[in-house]
């Protein structure tokens, strides 16, 4: 069988990614996407491996869990020209930027796993800034499954001439300016294996990304329309407020206008879009601290409802349970019922509590006698 190894990039879902917290580092976690099963890629340039080549599903199930905790290298690291494995000392120390993949898993015929980047690592290079950078701008990543497999001929007939066996998925990689093999013009590099061969590269693209790499492309525009039209507010209200504090409440707009020209220069049609202007302005700042005020008590209504239901459940609860003491009292005789009524609950428990004990009989002298008898002592004796 012939050894190739192949690259398979695939464009990363901007939206899809998250940071979060772990052990008090931040880390910024990017799914991912690879390997589809049976699916047909073939090499660009002039590879000898033009007709395709098929990786079937029960290869990709015996190799994709392979990619658990390998590294996440910025870039398939090259040594002297040639590719190396990201798991080398020698890859790890060109490539390295505290970026691992984890939760690797196959779903609905796909492999998906996520690259969790180290904040703190990332920024200890320039290609870990960069990377970072790029996130922060929303702008377009690729990742790459780099894919060392014996070709088997297939059967005739086939739309493909090569099918994918014992496959080792070696890293995957995060891509930001290259194709994701050693020439980006032509797709196609040398990698040495473990026995010091030398073996072609070839680098694919997933079909289904050139939908994803359009969608991508309409996306970014809107979101960069948005924070034009979000900018280009900020800096108005900014700047309408910086007058106010100056004591010219006039926008910077408005009164370039009025520097280079006079009031007869101005039809009243101008004169009244800037009026509207500065009354739409000041409206907005206006409006700003009620809008905020709005917003945290939309925010805060679920908990404070709550609160409030609760708050009445309790105090129904004790209302009943007092009415029921005063009703105990009265037939007990123990107080009157205006008197009850006015007495609070803790009292009428004590009261209730006292009244329902026995009462104490009074007791006899042992030393009293009964009317009959001899009372046994004896008068004092005197005139």
């Amino acid at each position: 069988m012939t050894q190739i190894r192949v690259n398979v990039a695939t464009l990363v879902n901007a939206s899809k990614i998250r940071r979060e917290m772990r052990d008090g580092r931040e880390v910024i976690v990017v799914p991912s996407a690879t390997l589809p099963d049976d699916v047909v890629m073939h090499g660009k340039g002039n590879g000898s491996h033009q007709g395709g080549i098929m990786y079937p599903a029960e290869e990709i199930e015996k190799a994709y869990k392979a990619l658990e905790g390998a590294p996440a290298p910025l870039g398939h690291p090259v040594v002297n020209g040639k590719f190396v494995l990201a798991r080398s000392p020698e890859g790890l120390a060109r490539s390295y930027v505290g970026a691992h993949n984890e939760n690797v898993r196959r779903e609905n015929g796909r492999v998906f796993l996520d690259k969790a980047i180290d904040v703190q690592v990332a920024n200890q290079s320039q290609g870990g800034r960069e990377l970072l950078e790029r996130i922060e701008q929303e702008q377009p990543i690729h990742t790459s499954t780099c894919v060392l497999a014996n070709l088997e001929a297939a059967p005739a007939g086939k739309e493909y001439s090569f099918i994918a066996r014992d496959m080792f998925l070696e890293h995957d990689a995060i891509l930001l300016n290259e194709a994701g093999a050693a020439n980006p013009d032509d797709g196609v590099g040398i990698f040495v294996n473990a026995a010091g061969d030398e073996i072609e590269v070839v680098n694919c693209t997933l079909a289904d990304d050139i939908d994803r790499d359009l969608g991508w492309s309409v996306e970014s525009m809107l979101r960069a329309i948005e924070r034009k039209e979000r900018l280009s507010l900020i800096e108005r209200i900014k700047s309408f407020i910086s007058g106010i504090v100056q004591g010219d409440p006039t926008p910077e707009t408005t009164k370039g206008a009025a520097l280079n020209a006079s009031e007869d220069d101005m039809d009243k049609a101008q004169f009244d879009a800037l009026s509207g202007e500065v009354k739409t302005l000041s409206e907005t700042v206006a409006s700003i601290p009620e809008t905020i005020a709005n917003a945290v008590s939309t925010a805060l209504k679920p908990f404070t409802d709550a609160q409030a239901a609760r708050d009445a459940a309790d105090k129904a609860k004790a209302d009943a349970e007092h009415a029921a003491l005063v009703n105990e009292a009265v037939e007990a005789g123990v107080l009157e019922e205006a008197v009850a009524k006015e007495t609070p609950a803790i009292v009428l428990n004590a009261l209730l509590e006292k009244a329902k004990q026995p009462t104490t009989a009074f007791r006899v002298n042992s030393a009293f006698k009964p009317s009959g008898e001899k009372p046994d002592y004896k008068l004092p004796e005197g005139d």
